[in-house]
């Protein structure tokens, strides 16, 4: 392990290992290390700092997390609805077009080098919400975004007429990832622990009061996962089959945020974020980011300092050892050659983990035989 590694942490995979000797996830805990005995003026640059990738939606989910523990929960704060729509807008777009093209079809990576270097939003932080929807029509979705996602919610088999159908490099990138990416994997329960206010309790009590929590949590006794297709607002929509329909929904998300505002549906009224004081001196806030949910919970000593810190990442939730990863990597066979290969970037390019993964050498005898 190489000393960034050692800092970061890494994923290593066992495809074709049973649960959960196929999934490893080596991220150390720094937040309740680095924030111990810190002013909660400190907090919000160093965590955003430290997990720098989304710094955005750490800096928001600690100023909250230390405003309700010191003072109780705030109003909803319009500007910070604002902001967290626009970083989570250009992390998808990051993601879409740098990630995506690396690992599902490098063919599309001209194509989509150029898209991401005349992304109005990546250069221009207040730019015209027009213009976003303009280039999001002409680089990546070849129509109108509002009528996108009217096809995306209508009918179940949008996502596959408009690959088959639309011109781009987006379009041929989703064809070409179809192969490898839609294959059946068991979905866990969708992570909704921010949807009322005993639930959010409940798991304050699973933070305080469960040791390694944050690195190997559960929901109720049962895995969960985390994603743009678990949002509390779209909870009625049915959880996707594939990796290649969690693809899809990632775009949706991306029309979803370009769109004017709509309370549950569009623009700044889409993503839910909010903050408890779950007892006094504690605090715990939420954030739906790009990777799923964000939770920071913070307890405050009699001095007003940091006791104790907890950051659950989207990160921990997909890949838990028994969680829908390690799930669908119990299916894949090495043997399988380049197509087990390629199955494996899809299903890591769906869930998207914060840090780098490696794919270890398949199972021993032993291990074949208790699967």
């Amino acid at each position: 392990m190489t000393g960034l590694d050692g800092l970061a942490g890494v994923l290593r995979l066992r495809p074709g290992a049973p649960r959960p000797h196929n999934l490893r996830n080596d991220r150390p805990d720094w937040a309740g290390r680095l924030a111990q005995g810190k002013a909660p003026a400190e907090v919000p640059g160093l965590l955003a700092s430290l997990y720098s990738l989304c710094g955005h939606a750490h800096r928001l989910c600690a100023q909250m997390a230390l405003h309700a523990a010191q003072h109780g929960e705030a109003p909803v704060d319009a500007a910070a609805a604002r902001t967290l729509q626009h970083e989570t807008l250009c992390e998808h777009v990051r993601r879409i077009c740098l990630d995506w093209p690396a690992v599902l079809s490098p063919d599309a990576a001209p194509g989509a080098t150029r898209s991401l270097q005349s992304c109005p939003p990546l250069r221009l932080r207040d730019a015209d919400p027009g213009d976003t929807r303009l280039w999001l029509q002409q680089h990546l979705l070849a129509m109108p975004p509002a009528d996108w996602l009217r096809g995306w919610e209508s009918s179940p088999g949008w996502w596959a007429d408009w690959s088959e159908g639309s011109p781009g490099w987006l379009p041929a990138l989703a064809r070409d990832a179809r192969l490898a990416a839609d294959w059946p994997v068991g979905a866990a329960a969708p992570l909704h622990v921010h949807a009322d206010v005993a639930s959010l309790h409940q798991l304050a009590a699973s933070l305080r009061g469960t040791p390694g929590f944050t690195r190997q949590p559960r929901w109720r006794d049962h895995e969960a996962e985390a994603g743009s297709w678990t949002r509390v607002n779209d909870a009625a929509r049915p959880m996707p089959a594939t990796p290649w329909q969690r693809l899809g929904a990632r775009i949706a998300e991306l029309v979803r945020l370009s769109l004017p505002d709509e309370s549950g549906r569009s623009g700044s009224g889409w993503l839910a974020f909010g903050a408890r004081q779950v007892a006094p001196g504690e605090g715990l806030a939420w954030a739906e980011m790009a990777r799923g949910l964000l939770v920071h919970h913070v307890i405050l000593d009699e001095a007003g300092r940091v006791a104790a810190y907890q950051v659950l990442a989207p990160t921990e939730w997909n890949f838990h050892a028994h969680g829908p990863v390690a799930t669908a990597l119990a299916q894949l066979q090495p043997a399988h050659g380049a197509l087990a290969q390629r199955r494996i970037a899809a299903l890591v390019a769906a869930y998207d983990p914060c840090v780098r993964f490696e794919v270890e050498a398949q199972p021993t005898q032993e291990e074949r035989a208790h699967a």
